[in-house]
């Protein structure tokens, strides 16, 4: 409890700050594969393969079952069905262990999406999502990312409220600038 009332008061403290950088429009999403989970399974997610299959959005929150990660896990949870009309993917990554991501997978994602471990910080790292101060979370941030593995979109606030509304404007966008036009490969893995 005294951790997670920690995190709070120092995330408070970080949301008057300017927004940080992120990957920016255009560039190149880093390829990864990470132990995820989805409705409690485990199992080993490849974003290079879930980019066959349409836009990605991943998006990176600080940790499990606090208020802010929690609203914004139920808020992508809801959205599903408007991203799958997009033929997108949602994909959350976290500092959080896998056991913990399991519990978090089934009660606020509500089996609708994957979450992973991002233990060593690695994907949070490439992605310019590391917390500053609190190095050992991601901060919030949410990117969409195109089937050639650009980024087309990225969006930094510590509030939840808008990343879902932001991620599907930007698919929304992106879906009419495409509609009709055969889709690009993937860019190979890193």
């Amino acid at each position: 409890m005294k951790h997670s009332l920690i995190l709070v008061a120092v995330l408070a403290a970080l949301a008057v700050l300017p927004a940080l950088a992120a990957l920016p429009d255009g560039a190149r999403a880093p390829m990864f594969t990470a132990t995820a989970t989805l409705g409690g399974r485990t199992y080993v997610y490849d974003l290079a393969s879930a980019l066959k299959k349409g836009p990605v959005v991943l998006y990176f929150f600080p940790e499990a079952f606090t208020r802010g990660c929690t609203i914004e896990a139920h808020d992508f949870a809801s959205a599903m069905p408007r991203y799958r009309a997009l033929g997108a993917s949602v994909i959350g990554v976290s500092r959080d262990p896998i056991a913990t991501l399991k519990k978090f997978s089934v009660s606020e994602c509500r089996g609708k999406f994957p979450v992973a471990a991002d233990g060593d910080g690695h994907i949070t790292r490439a992605y310019d999502a590391v917390m500053p101060i609190l190095h050992g979370y991601a901060r919030r941030i949410s990117y969409v990312i195109a089937p050639d593995g650009q980024v087309i979109y990225s969006y930094t606030s510590l509030n939840p409220a808008r990343h879902v509304a932001n991620t599907l404007a930007a698919l929304r966008a992106w879906d009419k600038a495409h509609a009709g036009k055969p889709q690009q490969q993937p860019l190979p893995s890193n």
